[in-house]
Order: structure tokens, then C-alpha cells, then sequence
């Protein structure tokens, strides 16, 4: 298990969609069993 940092700010959370396409790029990492 690996310990991944992820940073979000600016236009990568600027609207929902983006910012449900950033929670799942988080949920995806956890599921392969890293640390987020």
C-alpha cells in the first residue's frame, strides 16, 4: 500500500462535475488499495 497525495483546487473543482470527477479519481485510488 502505497501513500498517494493528491491536490485539487482552481478549475479542477470549479464546477460538480468536476469536482465528482475529481471524487472519483480519489475513490478509484483507495480501491487499489492506497492511502489517499
Amino acid at each position: 500500500m502505497a501513500l498517494i497525495v493528491q491536490k485539487y483546487g482552481g478549475t479542477s473543482v470549479g464546477t460538480i462535475e468536476r469536482i465528482q470527477a475529481v471524487a472519483r479519481r480519489i475513490i478509484a485510488t483507495r480501491d487499489k488499495g492506497n492511502q489517499v
